[in-house]
């Protein structure tokens, strides 16, 4: 029974991840093609098939390492959706861009709101089949969390940063723009130095503070 439940909680964690990301990166092209974007669903990206959007290393192997090692938080990302953002702008201006670059975190907060609600309704679990939809509503909430809060953040090549930058712009502050823009050649540096030294601790504390806040 030990071993069957620690395949149940696999197979939970696995798809969980999978509907964050691949759902958050979805969403860019779903908003872009409401404002009149159709970059991503001529390429085939707007699919809920999962194939079209895994990446190798984001969406099986540094997932399969962190759960491997024991990580605190998983963590992964899909291929990204070919958005045309001048396209975006041309028909719904900096607005549009905004909102194209915080679909996949809107995403996450909501999927992430509506896991917390459910298992606040959900009794202890009897069965194979509770026991999975229990498991897959927790890693939900905290994956999404994850996600969206990581994504927030202003550092390139982050969405955060992609908002940020838009909302510059339309607002004339050039050189704020122009800073998220040089900053990008250093942005993964700057994310590593985050993630692997002890300044973690703060990085990853508005999770914390989140999942503390919403969990049942």
């Amino acid at each position: 029974m030990e071993i069957s439940t620690e395949a149940i909680k696999i197979l939970a964690t696995v798809l969980a991840l999978m509907i964050a990301i691949i759902g958050h990166e979805i969403m860019h092209g779903y908003v872009a093609y409401r404002y009149g974007d159709d970059t991503a669903r001529l390429a085939g990206r707007l699919s809920i098939n999962p194939i079209v959007h895994v990446d190798l290393v984001g969406t099986i192997i540094l997932p399969a390492l962190l759960y491997v090692t024991g990580a605190p938080f998983l963590f992964g990302w899909a291929k990204p959706v070919p958005v045309s953002i001048r396209t975006v702008i041309q028909n719904g201006g900096y607005k549009g861009a905004i909102g194209v670059a915080l679909a996949g975190i809107s995403y996450n907060f909501i999927l992430a709101i509506i896991c917390a609600i459910s298992l606040q309704y959900i009794g202890k679990a009897e069965g194979i089949f509770e026991l999975f939809f229990i498991l897959f509503l927790v890693q939900s909430m905290v994956y999404n969390v994850v996600l969206g809060v990581f994504n927030l953040y202003p550092i390139p090549p982050l969405d955060g940063s992609h908002a940020l930058e838009y909302f510059a712009v339309w607002n004339r502050w050039y050189k704020l723009a122009n800073a998220l823009q040089s900053m990008e050649r250093y942005g993964m540096i700057i994310l590593l130095l985050l993630i692997a030294t002890p300044a973690s601790q703060y990085f990853f504390a508005p999770i914390r503070y989140i999942l503390n806040a919403i969990a049942p």
